[in-house]
C-alpha cells in the first residue's frame, strides 16, 4: 500500500510530460527522430538590368556564381539591377514529409524555384523581411533551389537560419515566428478599445489624458501588429496596407504621446513640451497629407511621402524621444512621483528604441528592429500606473470633499437651529422672566401666612420657578454671547475657583478631581462665562460617574499659539450617535436634562474664538478638548 501514492505520482508526471511536449513532436525511438539540418552556405550572383525573376535568366550560367556563407547580405544600391540570385543544394532527406525554412530573406519581391519549377512568389510591398516555409519530399534531396530577390533601395540576400528537416518540427517554428508580436499588439489594441469605450462615462474627468493614452496604446499595438513578419508571411497580399497602417499609427501616436507628457509633467522648461507637441502636430499633419497623396496616386507621387515618412521620420522620432526622456528625468530628479514612474517606463522604452534606431542607421537598414516592441510593455505599464494613480488621487479627494461637505451641512444645520433659537430666546426671554419674578415674590409672601402643610407645596413651586429662571438665563446667554467685560484670564486662577466649587460635589458622588494647570497661561475672555462653560462640562462628567471610584483629570498647555484644556473622566461614556448630537438644543442623556447647558457651553467657547471637541467610548469615559487663542502679555 505504501507504493500506491508513489505510483500515482509517477503516472501523473508521465501524463504531464506528454501534455507539455511540443506540438507536432512524434514519439519514437531516439535513433528514429530526424533533427533539422542547417544549411550554412550557398552561391549568389547579381541579376541583370531588366530581370523579372524568370528561371531562364540564370539557367546554364554556372561559371559566374559566387560562394557565400550565412549572414552575408548585400546592399542593392551597389548594383543598378537591384536584384540578386541565390542558389543552394537541398541536403539529403530520409523523411517523406520534410520542409525547408528560411528565417529571413531580404527583399521586397521574392521568387523561388525548385530546379525549373516555381514554388513560391510574394507580392511587392514596402517590407523587406520574409519568413519562407516550403514543403519538400525525400525525392527532392540533392536538387537545387533558386531564389530571386529584388529591392531597389535596401538589402538583399538570406539572413538568419536556413533549416531542412521534418515538416512538423519546422512548421511549429515557422508558425511561431511573429505570432507573439500579433498577440502582444492585439492586447494593446483591445485594451485601448475597451478604455476608449469607457470615455463616455468619464465626463470631463481627465478625458483628454485618458483619450491620449488610448491613442498611444492603440498606435503601439497597431505598429507591433503591422511590423510583424507573421502578416507578411501568411497574408502578404495586403502588404501595402500593412505599411500604410504602420505609418498612420506612428504619425498619430507621436503627437498623442507628446500631449500625454505635457499633461503629466507640465509644459517643461521654457514650454519645451508644449512647443514639441505643436511641432509634432504640424509634422504629423504634413506627413499624413503626403501619405494620402501617395495612396490616391497609386504610388506615383511619392516625393513628399518618401521625404517625410520614410527618411525624416526616424530622425524626428530620435529627437522627440530624446527630448521627452531628458525632460522626464529632470522632473523625476525633483522627486515627482508621476515623473519617476514615467522616467522608469519611458526610459526603458526610449533608450532601447534610440539604440536600435541608431544601430539600424549605422548598418544602413541591415537590422531587423526587435526589442522596441517589448520595451513598450514597460512603457505602457508606466502610463497606466500614472493614470491609475491620478484616478485614485481624485477618488481620495472626492471622499475627502464628501466628508467635508457632510460636516459643512451638519454645521450649517446646527447654525440654522442656533439662529432660530437665538431669535426666539431674544424675543421671549425678557417677557417670560418678568412674570416669573412677580410670581416668585408673591409666593414668598404666602409662605409666611400658610400652615406647615402648604409651605411644602410653596417651597416646591419656588424651586421650579428658580429652575425656570435658570433656563431663561441660559436662553439669554445663548441669544447674546457677546461679553461686556473682556479681560486677560489666567486660566490657572480660573480653575482654582472652578475646583473650589465642584470638588465638594465630586466628593459627594464618590469621585475626585485632579488638575494640572501651569501658571501664567493667558487667554482673552469673560471670567464669568469661562467658568460657566467649564462648570457645565465638569458637572456632566460628575453626573456620568457609574457609582464606583470616579476620576476627572484636567490639564492644560500652550502649543503653537493655542491654549488647550483637556477634561477627561472615566464615566459611562456616550455612543457615536449621542456624541454627534452633543450641543443640540433639547438633546440630553440625563432624565431631567434640557440640553441647554452644553448648547450654552458651545456658544460661549465659540464667542471666545475657541473650539471644542469631544471623544467618548461607551463604558470607558469621555474627553473634552477646548482650545483658545493664546494671549501673550
Amino acid at each position: 500500500m505504501r507504493n500506491v501514492p508513489k505510483a500515482i505520482i509517477i503516472l501523473w508526471m508521465t501524463i504531464w510530460t506528454i501534455l507539455c511536449m511540443p506540438h507536432g513532436l512524434v514519439l519514437a525511438a531516439p535513433e528514429e527522430i530526424q533533427r533539422p539540418v542547417s544549411v550554412t552556405g550557398w552561391e549568389v550572383k547579381w541579376g541583370n538590368a531588366g530581370d523579372q525573376g524568370f528561371i531562364s535568366e540564370v539557367m546554364g550560367q554556372d561559371e559566374i556564381w559566387e560562394k557565400r556563407s550565412a549572414e552575408r547580405i548585400v546592399d542593392s544600391s551597389k548594383e543598378p539591377s537591384g536584384s540578386l540570385w541565390t542558389r543552394l543544394t537541398i541536403p539529403h532527406m530520409t523523411d517523406g514529409s520534410s520542409a525547408i525554412r528560411f528565417e529571413n530573406i531580404k527583399g521586397t519581391h521574392i521568387v523561388i524555384y525548385l530546379e525549373d519549377r516555381k514554388v513560391y512568389e510574394n507580392y511587392h510591398y514596402n517590407y523587406d523581411n520574409n519568413a519562407v516555409f516550403l514543403p519538400l519530399s525525400a525525392e527532392n534531396s540533392g536538387k537545387t533551389l533558386y531564389i530571386w530577390a529584388q529591392n531597389e533601395r535596401g538589402w538583399l540576400g538570406i539572413q538568419g537560419d536556413v533549416q531542412v528537416g521534418p515538416y512538423a518540427m519546422l512548421q511549429e517554428k515557422y508558425l511561431h515566428n511573429g505570432l507573439m508580436d500579433i498577440i502582444l499588439g492585439s492586447t494593446f489594441v483591445f485594451t485601448s478599445l475597451i478604455m476608449l469605450s469607457c470615455t463616455f462615462f468619464l465626463g470631463q474627468f481627465h478625458k483628454g489624458l485618458w483619450i491620449s493614452l488610448c491613442v498611444v496604446m492603440g498606435s503601439i499595438g497597431t505598429m507591433v501588429i503591422t511590423y510583424s513578419q507573421f502578416l507578411y508571411t501568411f497574408y502578404q497580399v495586403y502588404g501595402d496596407l500593412y505599411s500604410i497602417l504602420f505609418d498612420l499609427a506612428m504619425l498619430l501616436g507621436m503627437p498623442a504621446l507628446c500631449y500625454f507628457f505635457e499633461q503629466v509633467i507640465g509644459p517643461g522648461v521654457h514650454g519645451v513640451f508644449t512647443k514639441l507637441r505643436k511641432v509634432q502636430w504640424a509634422y504629423s499633419i504634413v506627413s499624413v497629407f503626403s501619405l494620402f497623396v501617395y495612396v490616391i496616386s497609386g504610388g506615383q507621387w511619392d516625393l513628399l511621402y518618401s521625404l517625410f515618412v520614410q527618411h525624416v521620420v526616424g530622425i524626428i522620432l530620435v529627437i522627440v524621444l530624446t527630448i521627452l526622456l531628458a525632460g522626464t528625468i529632470a522632473r523625476a530628479l525633483q522627486r515627482n512621483r508621476e515623473a519617476i514612474l514615467l522616467a522608469v517606463g519611458f526610459g526603458t522604452f526610449s533608450l532601447i528604441s534610440v539604440m536600435e534606431l541608431l544601430w539600424y542607421y549605422q548598418r544602413n537598414g541591415a537590422y531587423h528592429l526587435l526589442w522596441w516592441k517589448w520595451s513598450m510593455v514597460a512603457f505602457v505599464i508606466s502610463l497606466i500606473a500614472i493614470l491609475g494613480s491620478r484616478f485614485a488621487e481624485k477618488h481620495t479627494k472626492v471622499l475627502e470633499y464628501s466628508r467635508e461637505l457632510e460636516l459643512f451641512n451638519n454645521e450649517l444645520q446646527r447654525s440654522e437651529k442656533m439662529e432660530i433659537i437665538s431669535e426666539l430666546a431674544a424675543s421671549v426671554a425678557h417677557e417670560v422672566r418678568n412674570p416669573l419674578q412677580v410670581t416668585r415674590g408673591f409666593l414668598q409672601l404666602m409662605t409666611e401666612q400658610e400652615d406647615n402643610k402648604n409651605k411644602g407645596y410653596v417651597r416646591i413651586a419656588l424651586e421650579e420657578l428658580d429652575r425656570a429662571s435658570g433656563i431663561i438665563t441660559d436662553f439669554l446667554t445663548f441669544a447674546k454671547p457677546e461679553f461686556d467685560h473682556i479681560i486677560s484670564l489666567n486660566i490657572s486662577d480660573e480653575f482654582d475657583h472652578i475646583e473650589g466649587i465642584l470638588v465638594p460635589m465630586a466628593n459627594l458622588e464618590g469621585g475626585k478631581i485632579t488638575t494640572d494647570i501651569p501658571p501664567n497661561i493667558y487667554i482673552r475672555g469673560n471670567s464669568s462665562k469661562f467658568k460657566q462653560a467649564f462648570i457645565n462640562i465638569i458637572k456632566n462628567s460628575i453626573e456620568a460617574f457609574q457609582g464606583g471610584q470616579g476620576q476627572i483629570d484636567i490639564w492644560a498647555y500652550s502649543q503653537d499659539g493655542k491654549v488647550k484644556v483637556h477634561v477627561r473622566d472615566n464615566g459611562e461614556g456616550m455612543s457615536e450617535e449621542a456624541l454627534s448630537r452633543l450641543g443640540e438644543p433639547y438633546f440630553s442623556n440625563k432624565i431631567k436634562g434640557t440640553g441647554l447647558g452644553m448648547m450654552v457651553t458651545f456658544r460661549i467657547v465659540e464667542a471666545m474664538n475657541g473650539q471644542i471637541s469631544f471623544t467618548s467610548t461607551k463604558g470607558v469615559g469621555t474627553e473634552a478638548v477646548v482650545s483658545f487663542p493664546e494671549f501673550v502679555k
